[in-house]
């Protein structure tokens, strides 16, 4: 089959879209596909300052207009196009008679410029550009979710009736658990001591609730039989609001990372006491899974998709009341080595063979119910 997919702009800095673009494109690929990836390539914005104010349309000409020239010729002989981002979704109009598959991964643009999401105000800029992502969905043939969860959230939103199905992540990257020589050096110059932190991945998207990673440590922190825990808050540097927040409550043991290659994130794992993630929203959530291949416990949200994700290898608790997070340490403690074992019977659900099957499927299936056959 001849697939033409559809990938990320590079200087929006979408990581986790472009490790998924380049994760499938691989795995397609050695299932004997023939597969092109395509992306918007920087040439205005790259005239500006990442930092400035009008990077963002430089950005909208480079995505929207540049990108257009030649997109026609690009997808000429392929079976089918798939975008890889559902926020990319207006790129389907461009693709004319070729069957057209879409990945959604979460709701929350789309759902915040609605107004679902207070906590979350958009501008009108974006409520427009929202609602070209929302209303283009009318183009797709075929609809993968990444969740129940999400494909719920979509399902509010939605006015189309496109065929879907839920296909879930598989790791993107060989994690498992790092050897002592792996974790040891990675934990040393940090001054960090295996099983004597607590590790937070993420950005800090407003459904991350970083602060609440902050707030729950502190509550763990103000126990006598925790005070030797450092938090390690692995992604993006913490915000202006974060760093008042550390200072305020004169939490000393709060260790930044960024850039944190696989192979640094997988000896963080492996010696942590246990990941804390109590995101409010989530689309899937990839540490979820990253933690439980390392042997590391989970710490989570309980609410979906971290309960449908992270199944019986979690100790859950409400991420809008961070002091339960002691108690959910105390489970942790009790229960680790019974965490770990359900934490790697859970992965068998998410094995890479299984996700690209289910992404051949529905391949087959917009094929056929487009009356276009694979070259």
């Amino acid at each position: 089959m001849k697939i033409v997919l559809i990938g990320n702009y590079p200087a929006d800095r979408q990581q986790s879209m472009t490790r998924y673009a380049a994760f499938l494109r691989r795995e397609l690929i050695r299932r004997g596909h023939s597969v092109q990836l395509l992306a918007p390539a920087v040439r205005l914005r790259s005239l500006l300052p990442q930092e400035h104010r009008l990077g963002k349309w430089l950005g909208y000409l480079d995505k929207y207009v540049l990108f257009r020239w030649g997109f026609a010729r690009h997808i000429r002989d392929a079976d089918l196009v798939h975008i890889c981002d559902h926020s990319n979704s207006p790129y389907l109009a461009w693709v004319n008679d070729k069957p057209k598959v879409i990945t959604a991964h979460d709701a929350f643009g789309i759902r915040s410029a609605l107004g679902h999401y207070p906590q979350n105000p958009t501008g009108a800029s974006g409520r427009k550009l929202q609602q070209w992502i929302l209303n283009s969905f009318s183009h797709a043939d075929h609809i993968l979710y990444v969740s129940e969860k999400t494909r719920e959230d979509f399902t509010q939103v939605l006015s189309v009736t496109a065929a879907s199905d839920v296909a879930l992540h598989s790791l993107n990257w060989s994690y498992g658990p790092a050897t002592a020589e792996q974790v040891e050096g990675t934990l040393s110059p940090l001054g960090l001591t295996a099983g004597k932190y607590l590790l937070h991945v993420g950005a800090n998207q407003w459904y991350k609730n970083r602060l609440g990673v902050l707030e729950a440590y502190s509550h763990v922190k103000s126990q006598e039989r925790f005070r030797d825990l450092k938090l390690v808050m692995a992604g993006k540097p913490l915000t202006g609001e974060m760093r008042l927040w550390v200072e305020q409550h004169s939490l000393q043991d709060v260790i930044e990372l960024l850039d944190v290659s696989n192979e640094q994130l997988q000896a963080l794992y492996s010696g942590a006491t246990a990941l804390l993630f109590p995101s409010l929203q989530e689309g899937f959530g990839w540490p979820l899974l990253e933690a439980q291949a390392c042997g590391c416990p989970v710490i989570t949200s309980d609410r979906a998709p971290m309960t449908e994700i992270a199944g019986k290898g979690a100790v859950y608790f409400d991420p809008e009341q961070p002091a339960m997070a002691v108690s959910a340490l105390d489970q942790v403690v009790a229960r680790r080595r019974d965490l770990i074992a359900a934490g790697t019977e859970n992965l068998q659900r998410f094995t890479v063979e299984e996700m690209i099957s289910r992404y051949e499927a529905a391949y087959r299936s917009v094929l056929e119910r487009t009356g276009s056959k694979p070259r």
